[in-house]
Formats: structure tokens, C-alpha cells, sequence
């Protein structure tokens, strides 16, 4: 597409002649410079009203269409490579950092603009400009930011949208709406629905209120938490509320701890099973935050995994220095899974827990295998697909045991007792199921 009225987008380097002809601008014409004071009007393309900047002498006139702006926003990835290059369009250091490890863009983007990238880059790599084949090695296509909308009619047909800071809704026991007034005359105001939030909406949130009342480590952590990034996050002031909560909990647990006594060398031989519980939990945690963060780049689910391990925490009554090195480590986890998240509060944290530096700058927690292995687990015992008894076995055991312990469970008896046993299925590590008929 070719705008003819368009005057930002590039311009085309060519130029006609007296007699028709059609030229490219030669390398001593390059680069095309647009005017900075253009007269835009309805009556057509602006740069042929300019004889300044469109006539070339001897009869020879410059194109004044330019090029779509996706000529430009094609390649720019690559151009911020080597920005600073005022002799080339790339040098070296574009294969240095291409192709991108990760692209985030809007989901309106999702089409038009990377088809043109991939093109773009492929011609690109066809020049001898860059080596690589693909531009982006992961695309994450960011969802929008929703809220409710509330207006009245007006006497032209139209509607009134008001702002939802100034509208109050009754809602019943699972928070969904039932009616809503506007607060400054208490009168009622029709519910739109959830929209995207927008101008003509009304329905924009400003966060400064809500930094303002609880801080910018609650917003951020709301809003990372509030939806998978690619889906389209439903702002709430609950929500918001909810996040505070969890980060006052970590809060008074990291200082509780501090305040119980001075951590024991954890020996990781020598733990007692509770300890070894928490310890697994910790690790179970490192691993998947660090997957969902590292390549899912699902954070919600790996701030979801935090919060269990805090949890897990506030149920861990250990005082012991054994004990409390246990706990510190798993609260140190989570201070480091959170600190690219909510950096403020992790800082202050991370310096409470006798570290110097910004928890940001520390060195990312390592899953340690060994702790995530068990010593024993439970498995459920179905008869005929409906659960009747759930077992404890070693980790190590085998078919033959793990059938025995199912046959002689004594719930299990009181339903095979006077019926044939068909068969009995084994799944190492999830479930027994005995098949029997009467």
C-alpha cells in the first residue's frame, strides 16, 4: 500500500524524466531527506505541492509517494544492533545478537507486522546481511488490560460512559454484579460489561492510585499474577488487595524467622522427614518457577508456586538450627523467584536475610535433584475405577509389593471380599485398580 497523502513513511528513491523515463537515485542522491514543515490539506499528496523538495531541474521530478511505515518497523530489531553504523545498513555485530530471543509485541501485531519481519529478514539474510533464518526465537503476543464499563443513555441516542473509580456496584456472595450507581448522585448506571480499556470507555484505571495506596511491588505483582501474559487480564481492585496481603505474609515471615534464632549449617544427610518436606517443596519450587519464568514465560503460575511454598513455610513449626536452615533457604528461594517481580520489597528482604547487593543481581537459585527425590509415596487404590483406599509405599517398591499392600489394605478387602479378582493394575507411581466381578 501506497498512501499518496502519506509523509512519514520512507521515501521511494526514484526519480522521472522529461520523457517518461523512470530512474532509481543514484548512491551520490541517497538518502532522501523529507522536508520538516509540510502543509497537510485534503486535496492530495502534500510533497507534489512542494516545488522545493519535488522538482529536480531539466524537467526530472522526485516521487513524492512514500513507502507504507512498515517499511521502516520491518528491521528495526536488526538496525538496534549496530544503531551507532552511519556507513552501512548492518555490520557485524548483527549476527552477534540476532536472531531475538524473545519478541514481545501486541497482539495486534501478531500478523501483519511479524509476517512483514520474517520477510524482511529473509531478504535480509538473501543480501548477506545477516546469517540467521528467523528473526524471533520466541514470540510473546501480550494480552490486553480489561474493566468494567458503566454509562447512561442520553436524549441523542448516545451514552455516557463513566469511569468505574466513580461508579459503585453491588455485587452477590461470588462477586459478580448486580447493579451499579454513580456515586456523585447515588442514581443508577447501566453495566456494559467487561470491555478493553479504552478512551471512548471510559474505563481506564489509572495505577498511580493504587501504587500510591499500596506500592508499585503490589501493582506489578497484580498484574503478573491477574493472567497468563497472553491472555487478557480483568483488572480488580480485589486483586489488587489480595497481592498486598501476600506480600505483607512474606514480609512478617521473613522477619519472624529472623526474629526465632540464628540458622544451623543445613546438612542436607541429616534432616528429619518434615524438614526433608519443606526442603523438597523448596526445590519443586525452584524448578518449576524457573521453567515458567525461563521458557513458559507463564509468571503467574510461577508466582502461584511461590505462594504454595509460603504457605508451605507458615506450616513449617520448627525452631531448631536444623529447622531454621531449612526454612531460611526455602524463604530465600522465594525472595529470589520473586525479585524480578516485585524488586523493592525483595531488596529490603534480601538485605534482612544478611546478603549485600540487590536480590535482582543475585545469582538465580539452582535446583539441587537430590532434594526433590522421595523416600516414599502415596498411591490410591481403585476397585473397579472408584477409589477406595489410598497407600503409602516406598519409592523403591516394586509391582509384586505394591499389589501386595493394595490385596491386604483393609478397605480394599471389604470390596472384594466374595467376588472374583479379575485383574489387578499397577501404575508405578500414580494408582492400583483391581478389576473384580461378583
Amino acid at each position: 500500500m501506497l498512501p499518496a497523502s502519506a509523509i512519514r513513511g520512507a521515501p521511494i528513491p526514484v526519480k522521472y524524466g522529461p520523457e517518461g523515463q523512470t530512474v532509481p537515485l543514484t548512491d551520490d542522491e541517497l538518502p532522501v531527506s523529507l522536508p520538516m514543515e509540510v502543509t497537510v490539506d485534503a486535496s492530495g499528496s502534500p510533497l507534489k505541492k512542494m516545488p522545493a523538495f519535488s522538482d529536480l531541474g531539466d524537467g526530472w521530478t522526485r516521487e513524492t509517494d512514500t513507502f507504507d511505515t512498515f517499511m521502516e518497523s520491518s528491521w528495526y530489531y536488526a538496525r538496534f544492533c549496530c544503531a551507532d553504523n552511519t556507513d552501512a545498513m548492518l555490520d557485524e555485530r548483527a549476527n552477534y545478537w540476532l536472531p531475538v530471543d524473545l519478541y514481545i509485541g501486541g497482539i495486534e501485531h501478531a500478523i501483519l507486522h511479524l509476517l512483514y519481519a520474517r520477510f524482511f529478514h529473509k531478504l535480509m539474510r538473501d543480501f548477506g546481511l545477516v546469517d540467521s533464518d528467523e528473526p524471533f526465537q520466541q514470540l510473546l503476543t501480550q494480552g490486553m488490560v480489561i474493566a468494567e464499563t458503566f454509562y447512561r443513555p442520553t436524549d441523542n441516542g448516545g451514552k455516557q460512559w463513566f469511569n468505574p473509580a466513580d461508579a459503585e456496584v453491588k455485587r452477590d456472595e461470588k462477586g459478580r454484579p448486580l447493579s451499579a450507581i454513580l456515586m456523585s448522585d447515588g442514581e443508577p448506571v447501566e453495566m456494559g460489561g467487561i470491555e478493553k480499556m479504552s478512551k471512548s470507555k471510559n474505563n481506564g484505571v489509572d495505577p498511580q492510585s493504587m501504587i500510591d495506596k499500596f506500592g508499585a511491588d503490589t501493582v506489578r505483582l497484580f498484574m503478573m499474577f491477574a493472567a497468563p501474559p497472553e491472555q487478557s487480564l480483568e483488572w480488580s481492585d480485589s486483586g489488587v488487595e489480595g497481592a498486598h496481603r501476600f506480600l505483607k505474609r512474606l514480609w512478617r515471615q521473613v522477619n519472624e524467622h529472623l526474629a526465632t534464632g540464628t540458622p544451623g549449617t543445613l546438612d542436607v544427610n541429616a534432616l528429619n522427614d518434615d524438614q526433608k518436606a519443606l526442603r523438597r517443596k523448596t526445590h519443586e519450587t525452584i524448578k518449576k518457577a524457573s521453567d515458567d519464568i525461563g521458557r513458559r514465560t507463564t509468571f503467574n503460575t510461577a508466582i502461584a508456586a511461590v505462594m504454595e511454598l509460603s504457605n508451605a513455610i507458615g506450616k513449617f513449626d520448627d525452631s531448631s538450627e536444623r529447622g531454621l536452615a531449612v526454612s531460611r533457604e526455602a524463604l530465600e528461594a522465594c525472595v529470589l523467584l520473586l525479585s524480578p517481580i516485585t524488586p523493592h520489597l525483595c531488596h529490603s528482604l534480601w538485605e534482612a536475610l544478611g546478603h549485600s547487593g540487590p536480590a535482582i543481581e543475585a545469582t538465580w537459585p539452582v535446583v539441587d535433584e537430590s532434594a526433590l527425590t522421595r523416600d516414599s509415596i502415596e498411591l490410591v487404590v481403585q476397585v473397579n475405577g472408584k477409589l477406595r483406599a489410598r497407600l503409602e509405599v516406598s519409592a523403591n517398591a516394586d509391582k509384586a509389593a505394591i499389589e501386595k499392600l493394595a490385596m491386604e489394605h483393609e478397605n480394599v478387602q471389604r470390596y472384594i471380599e466374595g467376588n472374583t479378582v479379575r485383574k489387578v493394575i499397577v501404575v508405578p507411581g500414580k494408582l492400583v485398580n483391581i478389576v473384580v466381578s461378583g
